[in-house]
């Protein structure tokens, strides 16, 4: 009996599993899962235009040496920030500093020989009115026949002669006076040269280049420095149909990737000339302070050119994989998974390029259980 039941325990086996509830049965009989879902619809969304460009300083300027000179200080690197008039270079200028002395002192002895030229002047006007007092008494005498005329002729000689040496006098204190302007404008054109040599900021910012060091020979127009400052702007390139529709003080979004940061900003001048090569326009926006900013930095500017209407949903009911995003839609009572394409995206919302239509219902939150074909129930 034990070979007989032995035998027929395969047979029995079999049966019970032919008699057991199929997996397809089982997972039909399954709850359906309750969802929230959300319907799709369109939103007025504002039409905007990106334009790149680059980060430039509002001033830069490069510093050069306005003669030729061994350079003796370098006072400040690249990076450092310096204020207005701050002493950047020094260079060696004992050849003007002995041009300087000598011409101070060309000037100071000009200046010593003026109260002589004074005093000469006045014992000149003090001779002439002696000699016009006596002359009058001379002609006095003269009309009553009191003196010879030869007498007289001396007296008038005497005053001519005393009128020539009082304005001999005084065309000598007029060229002292001459001179000692001329040998002022020597020594400021000394002392204008000689500040040369101590080269200063013309405006705070920072140093972005140096191409100088202690001992090189500076040469005139040589660049020993590059100073940016008065802030950032950004220099977008924007194509020449969009001419119209950009003006100045125009709301802009700045994005800089290099940073991670975004600016309000605002359109502070358009540069009117188009490329010929690549049709495109050029629009300075100023951008806010901050000091992660730095000249040749890569900038996208978000123009907004009106509104545009788009399909919308909510930006967490999307699904990624690789390459691929979808959704679960709610189809009769069963989830159904569909490949969408996205646009553009908001903090809370996407814009929906294809793959969903106005009307159709998604499934937003996705439970974790849900997978393409389940059962579901909307929530109440």
């Amino acid at each position: 009996m034990t070979k007989a039941f032995l035998a027929l325990a395969p047979l029995l086996i079999w049966l019970a599993g032919c008699g057991s509830t199929p997996p397809e049965a089982v997972s039909a009989a399954a709850a359906p899962i309750a969802v929230n879902v959300v319907t799709i619809r369109t939103q007025q969304w504002p039409s905007i235009y990106e334009a790149t460009g680059t980060v430039r300083a509002r001033s830069s300027t490069t510093i050069s040496a306005k003669w030729l000179g061994y350079v003796r200080e370098v006072k400040v690197q690249t990076g450092d920030y310096v204020r207005e008039g701050q002493l950047l270079i020094v260079l060696d200028a004992r050849d003007l500093d002995a041009s300087s002395g000598r011409v101070a002192a060309a000037r100071d002895e000009v200046r010593d020989t003026i109260p002589e030229a004074d005093s000469a002047v006045a014992a000149a006007k003090a001779n002439l009115d002696l000699v016009q007092a006596t002359f009058r008494r001379m002609n006095e005498l003269y009309g009553k026949k009191s003196i010879s005329d030869q007498e007289f002729d001396e007296a008038s000689a005497k005053l001519k002669a005393a009128q020539a040496a009082y304005e001999v006098a005084r065309a000598k204190r007029a060229q002292l006076n001459s001179k000692l302007a001329q040998a002022d404008q020597e020594v400021l054109a000394a002392e204008v040269t000689l500040s040369y040599a101590r080269i200063q900021a013309p405006f705070a910012g920072i140093v972005t280049a140096k191409s100088v060091d202690p001992g090189n020979l500076a040469a005139p127009g040589m660049p020993l420095l590059t100073i940016e400052g008065g802030g950032y702007r950004m220099e977008a390139s924007v194509d020449e149909s969009k001419l119209s529709a950009i003006h100045l003080r125009q709301p802009v979004t700045v994005r800089l990737d290099g940073i991670n940061r975004r600016f309000d900003a605002r359109v502070s001048e358009i540069v009117p000339a188009v490329d010929p090569d690549s049709r495109a326009y050029t629009v300075k926006i100023n951008l806010p302070p901050n000091a992660a900013l730095r000249s040749g930095m890569f900038a996208v500017a978000n123009f907004e050119l009106g509104q545009r209407s788009v399909i919308t949903m909510p930006a967490g009911a999307v699904s990624e994989r690789g390459q691929l995003q979808s959704v679960f839609v709610a189809d009769n009572g069963v989830a159904r998974t569909r490949l969408i394409t996205v646009g553009d995206r908001t903090k809370n919302q996407l814009e929906v390029l294809s793959g969903l239509s106005v009307g159709d219902r998604i499934i937003f939150p996705a439970p974790r259980d849900l997978s393409d074909g389940s059962r579901i129930k909307g929530r109440p």
